[in-house]
């Protein structure tokens, strides 16, 4: 990344940390009360979700991603990784933006790794890149609010949540997911 891209992600960062005074560091305790909370209110808005979470081989679960800006933005979350039910590490999420942009916002994203392979490659990447080391299928709910789990093909989907539940015509793509320890 060049010097101009440093400084632009430093900034974006900077401008979520400050804006938000709910964003800082979360132990392993309160990133797994998140967790739990975020899956159970998944679960009981969209149909389906949790047949689909039971076919998943692991589910990364960031409770809260507060993004801010003021003509750069940024985006941070802290979260965990589930396999067979267990926390298996805890990540965070980072993005940066650049354009008009002004206020903050949080949503909570939930990403299923549906193949053992795309697990793997997870779980060896560091710093794994949406976009770049793997792509996130963003699943919409249809009519009745229900996931068609036979129709889910591919090896990673993606859900984003709002206060007010599921959100549509949004994407993950340039956000970096890393490994952290708690």
């Amino acid at each position: 990344m060049s010097l101009k891209g440093l400084t632009v992600a430093f900034l974006a960062l900077a401008a979520v940390l400050v804006a938000s005074p709910h964003v800082k560091a979360a132990s392993a305790p309160d990133i797994d009360a998140g967790v739990d909370a975020t899956l159970d209110t998944f679960f009981y808005q969209v149909r389906g979700a949790r047949e689909l979470a039971h076919k998943a081989v692991g589910i990364l679960v960031f409770p809260s991603i507060v993004k801010a800006g003021f003509g750069f933005g940024g985006e941070y979350g802290e979260g965990a990784l589930r396999v067979h039910g267990r926390t298996a590490g805890y990540y965070n999420n980072v993005s940066a933006s650049v354009g008009f942009q002004l206020g903050i916002q949080s949503r909570s994203v939930i990403i299923m790794f549906m193949t053992p392979q795309a697990l793997d490659q997870f779980r060896r990447t560091s710093g794994w890149k949406v976009g770049v080391d793997g792509s996130v299928a963003i699943i919409t709910v249809g009519v009745g609010g229900s996931v068609d789990t036979n129709k889910i093909t591919s090896p990673v989907v993606g859900f984003i949540l709002d206060p007010k539940g599921l959100m549509y015509n949004l994407t993950l793509e340039g956000s970096k997911i890393s490994r952290i320890s708690r």
